[in-house]
Order: structure tokens, then C-alpha cells, then sequence
């Protein structure tokens, strides 16, 4: 790969980090306690399938990163360190970062409609395995009285994270409809 073409990759990418941090601000819903429904992953699994697995966590983490240091005061809700860096890990690099390996997923089952599906009902679920992890992990303080911390992550996380996976599936289908070179370099 000569520097023209990583040169325009990087572009890609922050073009791609600049229209779903703009998404992230138009929420189709909200919930109380972190969580939102949105558009913002489906720029992030457009790059992940148009490039390497490479450039798509590259993308996906550098918005993950770019979300953390936007919503700081999340990490500082925490009481330690320790949950601190939990917070950054599980809600921001990792909870952004697995939407990088929706391509690879799409390139395993040659693309299509079939490829785009899965890799972003996949990644999709990795992030929700992510809000899941933190829920039990770092929120449970916020579990109401009697309920089970992996119960209520469950559902809480279940309640925005089922819809936007529908919708993001739904969008990014519509979008190869309408130009399928979308998704390839």
C-alpha cells in the first residue's frame, strides 16, 4: 500500500469519526442512565467493510476515544481507578473498537446482504456484551433494590441496544441497496 492510499484511508476514517460523532447527538432515544438510540455505528461498520480489519478498529477505537473525552464525566462517576479504567475500556475502547471487526465478519461470508447483516448484528452484539460487562461490573450500584445486577444490565442495556441494532441493520441494508460501492474500497 503506497502513502497515497493510506493518506486516503485516514481520511476516510476521520470523515467517517466526524459523521458519527455528529449522529451521536441526534438520539432517537435516551435513556436515564447512559445509552441512546442512534445512528452513529453505522459510519464506523461502513469503514470497518470498506478497509482491513485494521482501519476499521483503528476508526472505530480512535471514535471510541473521541466519545470518551467528550463524555469524561461518565469515567468520573466511578469511585476508583480501577472502575475508572474499567469505564474506559468497557463504555468507550472497547464498547466503540469491536465495531471495527463488522467488516471482517462481512468479508468471511463474501459480503452482500448476508455479510452486511451479520457482521453488524456481531458487532452489535460485542458492544452489547460490552454495556453488559460494565453494567454488572461498574454500575450496579444503580440496580434497584432486589433486582440482580445481571438482570437489570440485561434488560437495561437490552432496551436501546436491541432497537439501535435493528435500525443500524436496517439503515446499512438500505444504504447497499441504494449503492452497494458503498462498501467496497
Amino acid at each position: 500500500m503506497n502513502n497515497n492510499s493510506k493518506t486516503r484511508i485516514l481520511t476516510e476514517g476521520a470523515v467517517m469519526i466526524a459523521m458519527a460523532t455528529i449522529l451521536s447527538y441526534i438520539k432517537i432515544f435516551e435513556l436515564p442512565y447512559g445509552g441512546s438510540i442512534t445512528l452513529e455505528m453505522v459510519p464506523l461498520i461502513i469503514m470497518s467493510c470498506r478497509h482491513d480489519t485494521q482501519w476499521g478498529l483503528l476508526t472505530a477505537l480512535v471514535h471510541g476515544l473521541l466519545q470518551m473525552i467528550i463524555g469524561i464525566q461518565n469515567v468520573f462517576y466511578c469511585p476508583t481507578l480501577l472502575s475508572q479504567l474499567g469505564c474506559i475500556l468497557l463504555d468507550y475502547l472497547l464498547g466503540f473498537g469491536v465495531l471495527g471487526l463488522a467488516g471482517a465478519v462481512s468479508r468471511a461470508l463474501k459480503g452482500g446482504i448476508r455479510g452486511i447483516i451479520t457482521g453488524c448484528c456481531f458487532a452489535c452484539v460485542l458492544r452489547y456484551a460490552c454495556s453488559f460487562l460494565s453494567g454488572v461490573l461498574l454500575w450496579a450500584e444503580y440496580t434497584p433494590e432486589g433486582t440482580s445486577p445481571a438482570f437489570y444490565s440485561a434488560v437495561y442495556n437490552g432496551s436501546y441496544m436491541l432497537p439501535d441494532t435493528i435500525i443500524v441493520v436496517i439503515v446499512c441494508l438500505l444504504l447497499y441497496k441504494l449503492n452497494p460501492k458503498l462498501y467496497k474500497a
